[in-house]
């Protein structure tokens, strides 16, 4: 009797600390279950954060890229582009070794019927000013670099033609050759007087009138 008695009491605390121990693992499920739903939030939040470092470094990365390649781009591609200048005319003003832009009526003034003299033209290049015989300019100027291998061709007055002290090459006065090794003409620049006086270059486009083809230098 007394050992059914024991069973019984063993029994009902088995049953009566069992609950106890469902509901203890039940929190701890529940605690474990949101410490990892918080983790995976607030790591969700960081690489939201981490993303739009990224982007922001990339946007600044690309921003600087861009600028290095424009400040480095632009001067190079302006360079191959014709150059303007000032003037009612336009193109480019002509000037002389100091780099002083130059006025017809006083360069006239200075210079006889026939002068050849050279003057700063398109691209900076050598280009030869034609006096004429009424004393005015003429209408196009000559570039002095010789087209055989590129030396400066100075003007023989009297030969009355352009001739290369390099290898030989002769110019007529109009730049056209006389002798080479020199394949072509001295290229051409139209050459204006603007409104305020100065004496201005610009591309020659039309036909080589020389040759009666389209100009080797376009």
């Amino acid at each position: 009797m007394m050992k059914l008695f024991v069973a019984a009491l063993l029994a009902s605390a088995v049953q009566a600390f069992a609950p106890t121990a469902f509901v203890s693992n039940a929190v701890t499920t529940r605690t474990t279950a949101t410490s990892k739903s918080s983790l995976q939030m607030a790591a969700a939040e960081e690489l939201y954060i981490d993303q739009d470092r990224r982007n922001l470094m990339n946007l600044i990365l690309l921003g600087s890229a861009g600028a290095t390649v424009g400040a480095l781009g632009i001067p190079y591609i302006l360079f191959f582009l014709p150059p303007g200048a000032g003037g009612g005319g336009g193109g480019v003003s002509a000037k002389n070794a100091l780099g002083d832009d130059l006025f017809s009526k006083p360069y006239l003034s200075e210079k006889k019927a026939g002068d050849r003299s050279l003057a700063q033209g398109l691209k900076g290049d050598a280009t030869y000013l034609i006096v004429k015989d009424d004393k005015t300019l003429e209408e196009y100027g000559l570039n002095a670099v010789c087209t055989h291998l590129g030396c400066v061709v100075p003007w023989s007055a009297p030969n009355n033609k352009f001739m290369c002290p390099c290898h030989g090459s002769q110019y007529a006065p109009t730049g056209a050759v006389v002798r080479g090794p020199a394949p072509l003409p001295l290229a051409l620049a139209h050459c204006n007087v603007a409104e305020d006086d100065k004496i201005l270059f610009s591309p020659w486009t039309e036909t080589d009138f020389r040759t009666g083809g389209k100009g080797w230098w376009n």
